[in-house]
């Protein structure tokens, strides 16, 4: 619609209206149209603000126990009978049919289900007790066994999903239908930024691997604003698309096109009220200043050999997954908030012997090496590590099962993961599962639980950080999930 209204103004849009009415209702109840959504849970909107709490959250609901996070997320589902939840009982029946009074009726995926046996796979490889605490670890995992002193182990994980897209989904956002946001956009929108030259919320995948696809909306901002969603870094002469200015474009001028946008940018959110277009000015001088920031930070030659000897020479390449933990520490000391590595690789269906040595082979190293890098720097005092995939494995082999080969389905019901760092119990395992690995038996952890127990440490109250989108509040933990307190230090 074009025109002059008797005022000597164009009439609105309906959409202009809506967005203009939304914008006058926010700021009435919060000063702004986002920190609105937090008003009814949170508390008042001129509450003093905390140093370093830069987000809709004034400061912390309870002590905060951990500054940053580091989420090593091996995607696929690493087989827990394999790695760590050693069971000898597999071994003695390997090859007999999975009991009915231990399956119970449980479902299967149709990779499987339609098998006329479920034999029983014990693990083709040697586990070792390590460390004081007496820590189970299997032969292909020999550096993080030689610092299981230093990790909280959970044994009895489980999740609602038996399929990888929606599994993942689960993990990362608290539901398994797309479109939520994650949990690195709930943190940066909760929290803010600790350093306003890097993103809040980091992203690295390995590169060059096969396996289940990964998605954009893993680290999504939903129905968040877009500002929250996570900067993906890759292996290349741009660690971020569009990083360099064109050719004949200097930096003052990019500056002055920068200050031309945003006098435009200001003029159209007075006169629609649409946050998305604060999202977009903040979006362009963050940019800006990674145009800097990135270069640095992503530059590893002021790195000694010596970093190169503890993370692998692996670690010289660009998007490697030894490179990307590295490339974790730096980003974590120079106080990003939240750095998710995702490892493609671990659905070993079938040839698991071979398949799950090449994955340990590319991350057991350069895991325990970000977390004694972090040690030894001070930053694992208020840095917490998170190392697990998105579901575990059967104890049963998938397909033909023999003395050198076997293959292991998804398994929802139990898996492990362990932590490092800030807020946890070093040497300590919780969780229990049966004798045959396929059931908990003691102290389940469900994803939300855990997700509730990272921002908790985090000083976040999980049912407290919420977004009102539809006439709903949701949050990370949807409707449920419990501080696992037990794995607190």
């Amino acid at each position: 619609m074009t025109g002059s209204s008797e005022h000597g103004r164009l009439p609105m849009s309906r959409r202009g209206f809506l967005a203009g009415a939304a914008a006058a209702v926010g700021g009435a109840l919060g000063g702004s149209t986002w920190a609105g959504s937090l008003l009814p849970l949170v508390g008042a909107p001129d509450a003093p603000r905390v140093v370093g709490w830069n987000g809709v959250l004034t400061g912390p609901h309870v002590q905060p126990r951990v500054k940053r996070i580091v989420s090593l997320f091996q995607s696929g589902g690493p087989s827990q009978i394999d790695l760590f939840d050693h069971k000898p009982l597999l071994q003695e029946r390997n090859g007999t049919e999975l009991p009915d009074s231990v399956r119970q009726g449980q479902r299967l995926t149709g990779m499987s289900g339609n098998q006329s046996v479920l034999p029983l796979a014990g693990a083709q490889f040697d586990f070792e007790r390590h460390g004081e605490c007496g820590a189970w670890v299997s032969e292909l995992l020999p550096n993080t066994a030689r610092m299981v002193d230093k990790l909280c182990f959970i044994r009895s994980m489980h999740t609602e999903a038996i399929n990888h897209d929606p599994a993942i989904t689960f993990f990362t956002t608290g539901s398994q239908i797309a479109g939520r946001p994650s949990l690195g956009a709930w943190l940066s929108h909760g929290l803010g930024s600790l350093n306003p030259d890097l993103p809040d919320f980091c992203v690295l995948v390995t590169k060059n691997k096969g396996g289940q696809p990964l998605y954009a909306r893993l680290w999504g901002a939903g129905f968040l604003p877009s500002s929250h969603q996570g900067v993906q870094l890759r292996a290349g002469a741009d660690p971020v698309l569009f990083l360099s200015d064109p050719a004949g474009v200097s930096r003052a001028l990019r500056r002055s096109s920068l200050d031309a946008l945003d006098r435009l940018h200001e003029l159209q959110l007075q006169r629609t009220g649409d946050p998305e277009i604060e999202t977009r000015r903040v979006h362009a001088e963050l940019a800006w200043r990674m145009q800097r920031s990135i270069p640095e930070v992503t530059d590893l030659s002021d790195e000694p050999d010596e970093t190169f000897r503890l993370y692998g020479e692996d670690a010289r390449d660009p998007g490697t997954y030894a490179a990307n933990c590295l490339l974790a520490r730096r980003l974590l000391e120079r106080d990003v908030r939240f750095v998710q590595l995702f490892h493609k690789g671990w659905d070993q269906h079938g040839d698991l012997p071979n398949g799950l040595r090449v994955q340990c082979r590319e991350t057991d190293r350069a895991s325990a090496a970000l977390v004694l890098d972090l040690e030894r720097r001070g930053l694992l005092d208020d840095t917490l590590v998170v190392w697990g995939g998105e579901f575990g494995r059967t104890n049963y082999s998938q397909g033909p099962l023999s003395a050198t080969d076997y293959g292991r389905d998804h398994h929802p019901r139990c898996f492990t993961m362990w932590m490092a760092g800030a807020g946890v119990k070093p040497g300590f395992t919780y969780g229990e599962t049966d004798a045959f690995g396929y059931n908990i038996v003691a102290d389940p952890v469900h994803v939300h639980d855990l997700n509730a127990t990272l921002l908790h440490l985090l000083g976040i109250d999980h049912e407290r950080l919420v977004f009102k989108y539809q006439g709903r509040h949701f949050r990370i933990t949807d409707v449920h999930g419990e501080v696992v307190r037990a794995v607190l230090a």
